[in-house]
């Protein structure tokens, strides 16, 4: 069913807990699967570590994170949920890149859909 969604999305915004290690593993097989199925490595998506509001519990640096997505090549973003910390900004970047990502090149057909996992 996952493979679906990723198939007919447009974007991704990859979510994980800045107070939870294991969650930060937990999203590289994500971004792992997001590849496989839309066969293309430059796929509109942002890296985000959430709870930023929680900076006393953190197990994951800001330093982790950021090279996670240089790594990826796509940008990355703290951002904190509980008090809106940048969510804002977070979704006005993945708008943009699934829009310059939709410019027309002839080769490929746009998609019609978004999917936020």
């Amino acid at each position: 069913m996952r493979d679906l969604y990723i198939k007919n999305g447009q974007g991704f915004i990859l979510v994980y807990s800045l107070v939870n290690q294991q969650s930060f593993q937990d999203i590289k097989p994500m971004r792992d699967q997001i590849i496989r199925v839309k066969r293309y490595e430059r796929v509109p998506m942002i890296l985000v570590g959430n709870k930023v509001d929680l900076e006393g519990e953190r197990e994951v640096s800001f330093g982790e994170g950021k090279a996670l997505a240089e790594e990826w090549s796509c940008p990355f973003m703290e951002t904190s949920a509980k008090n809106k910390a940048s969510v804002d900004e977070l979704f006005a970047e993945i708008v943009r890149q699934m829009n310059y990502a939709a410019q027309p090149n002839g080769d490929e057909p746009c998609c019609a859909s978004c999917a936020i996992l």
